[in-house]
């Protein structure tokens, strides 16, 4: 399919980040970006978003180039999208959609399926209003005139009926998730979770340590359900679970985010996160911002975070870590594909992990060891601001 992709620039400091994004995107779906059309404005036009002589222009660039499709990289209103596939005379889909058919194609197992379809309704639903005029009129014939229900109401209806059954399926399944973490509280076992960027390398991370062969490919979005692995560290902190959780991206559509929370959630409730990065990106510092709203939105922006610098041979970097101000691990250089620097994040994990244990109530009598220790030393304290800036330090190990 071949597809027409715009952009508006509102004055985004990672505007050309962004369209390359969207071609990325617009490809895991299965379509071919083959023209680009970009414009500036200052606020969306209420009818068009673009504007009417934009429209104009997209519709000309769509006709001369055979676009099947025109892909926006913006959330349309129901009412832009249909002003837009009138005047356009073609297809019309903004990132939302993008994104959730992208998910809906990489669901694998019963539970990513339901959550997929949950927030495709939900998205459904608001299409529904003003989008559909012809189903505004009443059923209606000899016996059947009077009272009766639109057939836009009663898409409503059955929509509403479905979205119901799907969050009460959900919410079973979050339950059989709590069991699972409650039994893993009452083995004492440390749980990580990555998270990080879509196309960060995650997936990839994950293999590497646990040997799981989860799906891997150089596309967005290539791993959508929860994978969850002990991983065997020594003899000291013995096994921890790691779990490969799915990526994030700007923008990343709330339906989605609300959807996905029983799958989420095995990163809220994580004693350690490692925020994987892809060193060799030039909006790195975004994507780490971006990942930081994601995790602030679900309530996870607590827990200990520890920055895991990913694809060093890309970016002609060393293995190596940094420390924080209160010498706790910040950052870990890292490439997974090649293996450099694993070690160094083991390390880290077990420091991470024989730190939480420390820091139990089990463990009263070793504080007892240190009767003149401020509370400004403990690791709660230490970690409270990771997941929120870069520490700068000096780093250590083989540089």
């Amino acid at each position: 399919m071949r597809a027409a992709l715009v952009g508006i620039d509102f004055g985004a400091v990672d505007f050309s980040a962004s369209l390359e994004e969207l071609a990325l995107l617009a490809r895991s779906a299965g379509a071919e970006p083959i023209t680009t059309i970009t414009a500036k404005r200052s606020a969306p036009d209420p009818a068009y978003f673009v504007g009417s002589g934009k429209a104009d222009e997209i519709a000309q660039a769509a006709t001369v180039d055979n676009a099947d499709i025109v892909i926006f990289n913006h959330a349309l209103s129901p009412a832009q999208q249909r002003n837009l596939e009138r005047r356009l005379n073609r297809r019309v889909i903004d990132r939302t959609s993008l994104i959730l058919d992208i998910f809906a194609q990489r669901a694998k197992s019963h539970e990513g399926k339901l959550q997929v379809e949950l927030a495709q309704l939900q998205h459904l639903a608001t299409r529904l209003i003003r989008g559909w005029t012809h189903l505004e009129r009443q059923k209606g014939g000899i016996g059947l005139r009077g009272p009766g229900e639109t057939q836009l109401e009663t898409d409503r209806r059955l929509i509403g009926e479905r979205v119901k059954a799907l969050r009460a399926r959900l919410v079973k399944l979050r339950k059989q998730h709590e069991t699972q973490r409650r039994q893993r509280g009452r083995n004492n076992t440390f749980s990580v979770s990555l998270v990080g960027y879509t196309n960060a390398g995650k997936s990839t991370l994950f293999n590497t340590l646990t040997k799981a062969g989860v799906y891997v490919a150089n596309q967005l979005f290539a791993t959508l359900d929860t994978t969850s692995r002990r991983l065997y560290l020594n003899d000291e902190v013995g096994s921890v679970v790691i779990s490969d959780t799915v990526g994030f991206v700007r923008e990343l559509p709330h339906q989605l985010v609300a959807a996905f929370r029983a799958t989420l959630e095995e990163t809220i409730h994580a004693d350690l996160l490692l925020h994987v990065v892809d060193g060799s990106s030039p909006v790195r510092m975004e994507q780490i911002e971006q990942v930081n709203d994601v995790l602030r939105e679900i309530g996870a922006d607590h827990i200990p975070q520890i920055l895991v610098w990913n694809k060093i041979d890309a970016a002609d970097l060393q293995p190596g870590v940094e420390r924080d101000e209160y010498d706790k691990i910040s950052r870990v250089f890292i490439s997974a594909r090649s293996g450099a620097g694993l070690d160094l994040l083991r390390d880290a994990i077990v420091e991470a992990a024989g730190s939480a244990r420390g820091s139990s109530p089990e463990n009263e009598e070793q504080d007892d060891a240190v009767p003149n220790a401020s509370d400004d030393d403990s690791p709660d304290d230490s970690d409270d601001d990771l997941g929120d800036r870069i520490p700068t330090s000096t780093p250590v190990g083989p540089q």
